[in-house]
């Protein structure tokens, strides 16, 4: 069997409020929570588990794929939300999405300050 992206567990401040915020950019759905977790579910069987560790937080980045009609929602929602994004992961272009690669991308930041991504085409 070829290996396959199951799950990773993001580290937060507030459980809730960082699967919250990536329940309604992602539109991921609920997945069974226990122990330390608050769970989500992504297409593909991915999983995204939300714990709040005893340490400071190392920012991370995470990028998802996402079609245009997503784009559109999830970018309208950081628009409606006054959530600052950039076109660029500099942050040099502030309220901005860009077009590298042929799609359309936007980096902002989640609850805890790890840094996102939305692309609507692959790198590769």
């Amino acid at each position: 069997m070829p290996a396959f992206f199951n799950h990773t567990i993001i580290a937060s401040v507030d459980r809730a409020a960082s699967a919250e915020f990536y329940r309604s950019i992602l539109e991921a759905t609920d997945a069974p929570s226990w122990g330390p977790f608050t769970n989500l579910s992504l297409a593909g069987g991915v999983m995204l588990q939300f714990a709040e560790p005893p340490v400071e937080i190392q920012m991370q980045h995470y990028a998802f794929l996402v079609d245009e009609a997503h784009f559109d929602r999830a970018y309208a929602r950081l628009v409606s939300d006054d959530v600052e994004h950039w076109a660029d992961p500099q942050m040099t272009r502030p309220g901005e999405t860009n077009t590298e690669h042929g799609g359309r991308g936007v980096y902002f930041k989640d609850p805890s300050g790890h840094a996102l991504e939305l692309i609507t085409k692959p790198y590769f």
